[in-house]
């Protein structure tokens, strides 16, 4: 494990400190201690902790009682991390999440009281049942780390997410988020219904314990998770494949099943998920798996539907897989350095063959053979 003992902060920086494999082996002791006290498939794991490493956001959009709310607190559990929990009504005003000025009658002036936003892992639990502009409330301290309050300008703890939940199928009582909110949040996933083996996992685990919230001992802290992302930031990402994210992109918008497809933020976002998936699978570079695996829960949310398909009831997902189909997949080279010159990454020259070409040791062009 990464400790901060062992790896003070000022030295986790670019070549010195932590290396790849040690990120790599602090996250699957994560993902394996939060294993211990909740079922949830790898895949969400791997998601969520990506968004995490990435300095995002999550939402988790699920039925109640899947889990949502103790995968969110063992999480920050695991991690080692500050954890509070919002829960969003109707009646929640701003000044509910943010804080807010409060006279001392000693002192005979105002402080500025703490709200519970000020926390390393932020649980918005049932987000879309606060009203828009409680919502809104959060834009600032999601996009920039910071809550304003007054015209005094409060910098929140580090690292810092939020990770909200909202209940898809109860629409009564709930408001819409908007298109800035969901804009915000780096990866939206849901956890599903546990396979059988997993529901009795669950009662298992129930028999062996008296209380009713589980909880899990930590195997990081918030050095640690420092560290992750500070990793994440060296993690090379080729001129083509940062391409490959970008056409992607804009296949969504040119759908005509879309309104607005994924913006300018989201191509950002889906650029640091995917380094910060790199990291999880202890690469210190980028291939397009890491795009594929978290295209829907980097871009889906971010689009906006147009009426037709809204009344057809299309998912926003079948748009970003099929922009997936539309773009070739790019090759990657390791070896090439080419993520900081903005050139196009050459062709890889020695690598395993593609299928149905035969690599030429003398340096010429494969020839095109049938394969079995």
């Amino acid at each position: 494990m990464i400790g901060h003992d062992d790896y003070p902060l000022h030295m986790i920086d670019h070549s010195g400190g932590v290396s790849v494999t040690d990120g790599a082996d602090t996250c699957l002791d994560v993902v394996e201690r939060i294993e211990t006290a909740a079922v949830v498939e790898r895949t969400v794991l791997h998601d969520i902790l990506s968004a995490v490493i990435a300095k995002g956001h999550v939402l988790l959009e699920d039925v109640p009682g899947t889990g949502k709310t103790v995968t969110a607190r063992v999480l920050a559990e695991a991690l080692g991390l500050e954890f509070t929990r919002i829960q969003f009504t109707p009646d929640l005003l701003p000044a509910d999440v943010t804080g807010s000025n409060v006279y001392n009658e000693h002192d005979q002036r105002f402080e500025f009281s703490e709200g519970p936003i000020f926390s390393n892992v932020v649980l918005a639990d049932e987000i879309n049942r606060a009203p828009p502009k409680t919502q809104s409330a959060l834009l600032e301290a999601m996009e920039e780390g910071q809550v304003s309050v007054d015209g005094t300008t409060h910098e929140l703890p580090v690292p810092f997410v939020v990770i909200a939940t909202q209940n898809p199928i109860e629409q009564e009582g709930t408001f819409r988020l908007p298109e800035a909110q969901r804009d915000r949040f780096s990866v939206k996933t849901s956890l599903g219904y546990p396979s059988v083996d997993g529901e009795l996992s669950l009662l298992d685990r129930r028999a062996d314990r008296r209380t009713l919230a589980p909880s899990v001992d930590p195997v990081a802290d918030e050095e640690t998770v420092l560290a992750l992302q500070d990793l994440a930031e060296d993690v090379t990402v080729q001129q083509n494949v940062r391409r490959y994210i970008v056409d992607i992109a804009r296949e969504t918008r040119a759908d005509d099943r879309s309104e607005v497809g994924v913006s300018p933020r989201g191509i950002q976002r889906v650029f640091e998920a995917a380094r910060a998936s790199a990291l999880i699978a202890s690469r210190e570079y980028v291939v397009p798996d890491d795009v594929k695996r978290l295209a829907v829960a980097t871009m889906a949310h971010r689009i906006v539907l147009s009426t037709g398909a809204t009344v057809e009831g299309l998912d926003a997902a079948v748009i970003v897989r099929d922009a997936l189909d539309a773009v070739d997949v790019p090759a990657v080279s390791p070896d090439a350095p080419d993520a900081e010159t903005g050139e196009d990454a050459p062709e890889p020259t020695q690598n395993v063959p593609q299928a149905g070409v035969t690599p030429d040791t003398n340096g010429s062009d494969g020839e095109q053979t049938d394969v079995d």
